[in-house]
């Protein structure tokens, strides 16, 4: 795709955009991780520290998340404090989602997994169909920013449904529900590098594992132990993870600022 070709400023479904996610790498996963637990513990923190409750915390979270999007899809290329702004904001949508539904509603943890998986799978195959890929490194047209962006919010509330099923209701606590989900991860990363699974089934599987994984780690360290976690409060786990993605996304701000002025230096010395 050349970058110096016009492109139209009309907002459609299939206006040409530079690539607007990152690149998957360690820092990639590490950021994902942590969002993905914070919001699990921001999530907590809202509704029940600061006494907002559900409907009030959700509310306030969605509209957030929206100007947040909005701000992400009229961007011409990947910038990465919008997009892990994004990120961040999905993940605690995404755990209120769940989390209305199971404790407002009533619904069980079972059934709101099966939905969300259903939703999800549901999603991917649109995608598919209508862009012939699933593949991350494709996503350079509104419709397909689209389809990534709904697909990362079923992934988020899949997670935490999947992730509460295991440690909650099958009993097995939030320490072996992480471990269950790291084993998991693992098993996708040996069949990915060892026996050479497709890279775009590895990285979805691998991203939707993330996220209960991030979950589990977060009511692990966030709840109190008498509940099986190591009770260190939502308000000191959020602060702690939001402060090392904030350093994260500095360093990878400054990393794109570099590369995006190599160009230029590199025209400058060569004209000299």
């Amino acid at each position: 795709m050349s970058t110096t070709s016009t492109r139209s400023t009309t907002f459609s479904p299939v206006r040409n955009i530079l690539t607007k996610v990152p690149e998957v790498t360690l820092i990639f996963w590490v950021i994902k991780v942590l969002a993905t637990t914070v919001g699990e513990t921001a999530a907590d923190f809202l509704n029940v520290d600061l006494n907002l409750g559900l409907t009030i915390t959700s509310i306030i979270m969605a509209v957030l998340l929206v100007a947040a999007l909005i701000v992400q899809f009229r961007l011409q290329k990947y910038t990465p404090a919008v997009y892990w702004l994004a990120v961040v904001l999905i993940s605690v949508v995404g755990t209120l989602i769940t989390d209305n539904l199971t404790d407002s509603l009533g619904v069980p943890l079972w059934v709101t997994t099966v939905v969300f998986a259903i939703a999800l799978a549901a999603t991917f195959t649109v995608w598919a169909i209508s862009e012939k890929t699933l593949s991350i490194h494709s996503i350079f047209t509104t419709r397909r920013e689209s389809f990534y962006w709904l697909a990362v919010l079923f992934t988020f509330a899949l997670g935490t449904a999947a992730g509460d099923l295991v440690a909650e209701g099958l009993n097995l606590g939030f320490f072996v529900a992480l471990l269950v989900f790291a084993a998991a991860i693992a098993l996708v990363a040996v069949a990915y590098f060892v026996f050479h699974l497709n890279a775009v089934l590895a990285f979805w599987i691998a991203y939707i594992l993330t996220r209960p994984l991030g979950a589990s780690t977060g009511d692990l360290l966030s709840q109190p132990v008498a509940d099986g976690g190591l009770g260190l409060g939502t308000t000191g786990t959020s602060v702690l993870f939001l402060a090392v993605i904030l350093i994260l996304v500095i360093v990878l701000t400054r990393r794109a600022r570099t590369a995006d002025a190599q160009p230029e230096d590199a025209q400058l010395t060569a004209t000299a």
